[in-house]
């Protein structure tokens, strides 16, 4: 069941749902200590019990935060709060790549331009040994 906006994990206000996947409900936050819309990444509630979904949930974290480069979202804290752990990350605001070729094909040079900026962040993801194997144009909608 999503979080209703105005929901407090600690510091972070929550404002609107963002998307979901098979592991985790991102939202849309206000940090109120700092001031800034940041996104809150929080393991379901179906999965707050599960030994391994909390395992791998914390793998995240310390995937995520060993990673420091332009192209790669940073992540800003990690918590437990109220029974809900949660990551809380740089929010970018614009449109998914998904949504954007929804729109049509890209140019060449802007083809060429998000590929080498997505193989910059994953060669140095690959360097630090993390490899990610779910990479998605897109955030997966509620």
């Amino acid at each position: 069941m999503p979080l209703p906006s105005g929901t407090k994990l600690g510091p972070y206000e929550v404002q609107s749902p963002i998307g979901a996947g098979g592991m985790g409900e991102v939202y849309r936050a206000k940090d109120t200590r700092l001031d800034r819309t940041v996104a809150v990444k929080i393991l379901p509630s179906h999965l707050s019990d599960n030994p391994d979904a909390k395992q791998r949930f914390d793998r995240e974290a310390r995937a995520i935060s060993s990673l420091n480069h332009p192209n790669i979202c940073t992540l800003h804290d990690v918590g437990h709060q109220d029974g809900v752990d949660l990551l809380v990350m740089e929010f970018l605001e614009g449109e998914t790549l998904a949504d954007r070729l929804a729109k049509g094909p890209l140019p060449t040079e802007q083809v060429l331009r998000f590929g080498i900026e997505i193989c910059e962040g994953l060669e140095r993801a690959h360097k630090s040994g993390v490899v990610h194997r779910d990479l998605k144009p897109g955030i997966l909608k509620q």
